[in-house]
C-alpha cells in the first residue's frame, strides 16, 4: 500500500476514532433532534444559508466517514427545512457523501483486494460494467440494505464514479423522501423503527425490484425490435426443436444432447462428419506426431539400451496410417451412429432463411425449408492463409491439405510459431524433413511464459529444426532454380527455399455463406454472442470455434452443453458459459500443457501469486522412461493452497493436467492433492510432488519448534 492510502486510510480512522472518543453519536440520537428541534428552527429562521451550508457539509462528512447517524440527519433535515427544502438539502448532501466513501474505499483497499483475488475481481468488474447500474438502484431502493455497505462495497468493483453518484441520487430518492417526511412530523415519532412499518419495507422491496424487472422488459422489447423486420414469419408451429449446423465437436455434441432430452433436433453437415478435428485437426496429427516419435526413439535407441535399431520410413505408409486411424475413429461421428441416437441427420449446405427457418440444399440433390423453434451454428473454423505477394503461383500446404502429402518434402518451411506450426514442424523434422519455422514474434509459443517458450525452441532445435523468430515473411519466389520464402530481420532480408510452404499461422471462423449476413447477425473474427452464446436473435445460438474465445475440441463441447440448453429451454432457464477452468495443451515432445493463469497472465492481469515447482528429472517414473525432463510449476493464492494456474512441461503432460482441471474446477488445493494416492510408480506421482514441495515451502516453523521441544522432553534432554 502507497504512502498516500496509508495515510488516508489513518485519517479516515483518526476520524472515526475522535467521533466516538468524543461520543458525538450522543448529538445523533433521535432524543437529542427532538429535543434540540426548536432551536435548530430558530437557528434556521435567523440565518437560513449558514445552517444549510453547515448542516449539508456535516451530512457530507456523516456518510463519506460511513458514521452511524445519517437516518437522524435525514429525520433533521425534514425537522429543520421542511418537506421540499429538505429533500432537495439531503438528496445531493447523501448522494455526494456516498460517493466520496466509494472512492474512499477504491483507492485504499481496490488494489489490495485485486492483487489478492484479481481474476475474481476481473469478473465482477465485467458484470458490473454490463449490469452494474441495474443492481445498485436495486439496492438503493431498498432502506433494509445499508447504504454504507453498499458505498464501500461498490467502492471495490469498478464502477464508474459518475454512474456511482448519479444511480444513488436517483435509487435513494424514495428512501430519502419517506425519512424526510417523517421529520416534518418529528413529535409523533418515538422510534426509528415506527417509521418502516411491515407494509412500507414490503412497498420498497416491490419497488426494488422494478430495475430487474424493467430490464426484463427491456430485453424483451430489444428481443421484438430485432424480430420486428421478420414480423409475420414466424411460424406458429415448429418443424423441429433445433436445427444444427455444422457437425464438428460443437455441433455434434450440440444435437446429441437435444436428442437426450427427447428434442427434436436436425444436424447439417456440408462436408464431412467429425469436422476438423476428426480429419484435419486432432486426429491427424496426434497420428503422425506418434510416427514422428516412434522415429526418433528409434534413432536414439542407445538411450534404452538398444545399440542399433534397424528401420525404413516408407513416407506413404505413414500417411496412410494416419488417414487409417481417422476412419476407425470416424464411426464415433458417424451419421449411423447419431441417427441411431435420435437425430435427424442431414448432408447438405444449410442456409438461415429468417429467424425460425433454415434451407437446406441436400447433397443428393433437391432442397429442404425447416422451421425450427432455435438454431445453433456450429460451423467452425479454418486455416487463415497470408496475403503474401506471390503465394498463389508457388502454393502452399495447410493444416487441411497437408494429408494428402505421400512424398515427404526435403526442404520443408513452416510459417507460423503457435502450437499447430510447432507440432507439425517438429514430427517433420523427426521424420527427415530439412524445417525451417520462420515466426514473426520474438518467440514461438508466445502466449506461455516466457521459460517454456525457450524450452519448446529448444526441443525443437534439438530435432533438427532451424527456428527463426523476429522473421516476418514478405513474399514467396520461384525461378528456375526453385521456390523461395523471403523474410526480413533487423532491415535485411534473407531468402529461404523450399519444396514444400506450410502455413500455420492461425484458423479463422466459418462466417460466409449461412446466410448471417442476411440476418444482419454481427460478426467480426468470429460470430458476436454474450454470455449466454446467443446472437441478437435469441433462439440463434453460436458454439465452438465460430463462437470463440477458444479453438479447442474440448472448450467446443464444452459450450455445446450451453448452445443446447439454452436454445431449448430459454427463455424458462437459461446458464451463463463458464470458462473459468480451460485446459489446453500443445503436443510438441516435450508436450505443453496448462489451466488457469501462468505466470505471464497474472502479472498482465495483476494478480498476486506464489510459485510452486517440482523438476520432473527428479521423478522415478521418468528417470526410468528415460523422459526425465521439464516440470510442474503450480501458482497459488499467497500463503494459500488455492490453485490459480499449473504449467506442466514434460512427457505426458495433457494427462497430467487433468488432476489439476479437476481440482480448480471443484476448489480443491494442493493439501487435497497432497493427501491423495498416487500409484508408484507413475508420472501422476509428479502432481503429489508438486503439492508437496508447497507444503514444504509452508511448514508452521513455530508450531515445529515446539513439537521439536516435546520430543527433546520426550528423551529427558
Amino acid at each position: 500500500m502507497t504512502r498516500s492510502r496509508v495515510l488516508l486510510l489513518l485519517a479516515l480512522v483518526a476520524g472515526i476514532a475522535l467521533f466516538f472518543a468524543f461520543d458525538l453519536q450522543r448529538f445523533l440520537t433521535l432524543e437529542y433532534l427532538k429535543s434540540a428541534q426548536g432551536e435548530f428552527a430558530a437557528l434556521y429562521a435567523e440565518r437560513p444559508l449558514a445552517v444549510i451550508g453547515s448542516y449539508f457539509a456535516l451530512y457530507v462528512a456523516v456518510t463519506a466517514l460511513s458514521l452511524p447517524g445519517a437516518a437522524i440527519m435525514t429525520l433533521a433535515g425534514g425537522a429543520i427545512f421542511g418537506l421540499w427544502v429538505g429533500l432537495l438539502v439531503v438528496s445531493f448532501a447523501s448522494s455526494i457523501g456516498a460517493t466520496l466513501a466509494m472512492l474512499a474505499a477504491r483507492y485504499v483497499l481496490r488494489d489490495s483486494i485485486k492483487a489478492r483475488f484479481g481474476q475474481r475481481v476481473a469478473e465482477i468488474d465485467r458484470g458490473v460494467e454490463r449490469d452494474g447500474a441495474f443492481y445498485l438502484f436495486t439496492l438503493r431502493l431498498v432502506p433494509a440494505v445499508p447504504f454504507f455497505v453498499v458505498n464501500l462495497v461498490m467502492g471495490l468493483t469498478a464502477m464508474k464514479a459518475r454512474t456511482f453518484y448519479v444511480v444513488s441520487q436517483l435509487g435513494m430518492l424514495a428512501g430519502t423522501l419517506v425519512y424526510v417526511n417523517a421529520g416534518t412530523q418529528l413529535a409523533q415519532i418515538d422510534s426509528l423503527k415506527g417509521i418502516l412499518s411491515p407494509g412500507l419495507i414490503g412497498s420498497f422491496v416491490l419497488l426494488g425490484l422494478f430495475p430487474l424487472v424493467a430490464k426484463k422488459i427491456v430485453d424483451v422489447v430489444k428481443a421484438r425490435k430485432v424480430y420486428a423486420k421478420w414480423a409475420g414469419r414466424k411460424p406458429r408451429t415448429y418443424d423441429r426443436n433445433l436445427v444444427v449446423i455444422g457437425a464438428g465437436a460443437a455441433g455434434l455434441v450440440t444435437s446429441y444432447i437435444a436428442a437426450v432430452v427427447k428434442a427434436k433436433v436436425t444436424l447439417v453437415e456440408g462436408h464431412k462428419m467429425g469436422g476438423d478435428c476428426l480429419n484435419y485437426g486432432c486426429v491427424p496429427s496426434k497420428a503422425l506426431i506418434k510416427t514422428a516419435t516412434l522415429v526418433r526413439q528409434m534413432r536414439h535407441s542407445p538411450d534404452y539400451g538398444i545399440a542399433k535399431a534397424e528401420w525404413q520410413l516408407d513416407f506413404a505408409q505413414v500417411m496412410d496410417r494416419v488417414a487409417q486411424v481417422i476412419a476407425d475413429i470416424a464411426p464415433h461421428d458417424s451419421v449411423e451412429r447419431y441417427t441411431g441416437l435420435g437425430v435427424d441427420v442431414v448432408e447438405g449446405k444449410a442456409t438461415l432463411v429468417d429467424p425460425w427457418h433454415v434451407k437446406i440444399a441436400r447433397a443428393n440433390g433437391g432442397e429442404q425449408v425447416l422451421s425450427t423453434r432455435a438454431i445453433v451454428i456450429a460451423t467452425g473454423a479454418e486455416p487463415f492463409v497470408p496475403p503474401l505477394p506471390g503465394l498463389k503461383e508457388v502454393g502452399c500446404l495447410t493444416s487441411d491439405t497437408l494429408w494428402n502429402l505421400r512424398t515427404l518434402p526435403q526442404r520443408l518451411v513452416v510459417l507460423g510459431g503457435g502450437p499447430i506450426g510447432c507440432e507439425l514442424a517438429q514430427s517433420f523434422a523427426r521424420l527427415g524433413s530439412a524445417v525451417t519455422q520462420v515466426e514473426m514474434a520474438p518467440r514461438i509459443m508466445i502466449r506461455e511464459d516466457e521459460e517454456v517458450s525457450a524450452y519448446a525452441r529448444q526441443a525443437l532445435e534439438a530435432d533438427g529444426v532451424r527456428v527463426l523468430t523476429g522473421h516476418k515473411a514478405l513474399r514467396c519466389e520461384q525461378d528456375g532454380e526453385g521456390k523461395w520464402l523471403v523474410v526480413e530481420a533487423n532491415g535485411a532480408e534473407q531468402r529461404l527455399p523450399f519444396d514444400e510452404l506450410l502455413c500455420a499461422v492461425g484458423r479463422v471462423a466459418r462466417l460466409k455463406g449461412f446466410g448471417l449476413e442476411e440476418l444482419g447477425i454481427p460478426t467480426q473474427r468470429t460470430v458476436q454472442v454474450d454470455e449466454y452464446l446467443q446472437t441478437i436473435y435469441p433462439n440463434i445460438l453460436a458454439a465452438g470455434d465460430v463462437a470463440g474465445p477458444y479453438q479447442f475440441t474440448h472448450t467446443a463441447a464444452h459450450q455445446a452443453w450451453y448452445a443446447a440448453v439454452n436454445g431449448l429451454f430459454a427463455p424458462f432457464k437459461r446458464f451463463k458459459a463458464d470458462y473459468s477452468v480451460i485446459p489446453w495443451a500443445t503436443f510438441i515432445d516435450p508436450e505443453v500443457a496448462r489451466v488457469g493463469l501462468n505466470e505471464q497472465e497474472a502479472k498482465e492481469k495483476g494478480v498476486a501469486y506464489e510459485v510452486t515447482r517440482y523438476g520432473i528429472d527428479d521423478l522415478d517414473r521418468a528417470i526410468a522412461d528415460s523422459s526425465a525432463h521439464g516440470w510442474v510449476k503450480v501458482l497459488t493464492v499467497p500463503g494459500k493452497d488455492r490453485i490459480l494456474g499449473v504449467t506442466i512441461v514434460g512427457t505426458h503432460a495433457g494427462d497430467l493436467l487433468a488432476e489439476y482441471v479437476l481440482a480448480m474446477k471443484h476448489g480443491l488445493g494442493l493439501n487435497k492433492i497432497l493427501g491423495t494416492i498416487h500409484t508408484y510408480p507413475t508420472l501422476a506421482e509428479a502432481n503429489k510432488y508438486a503439492a508437496g514441495e508447497w507444503k514444504r515451502a509452508h511448514q508452521p516453523h513455530g508450531l515445529l519448534r515446539w513439537v521439536q521441544r516435546f520430543h527433546d522432553w520426550r528423551r529427558g534432554a
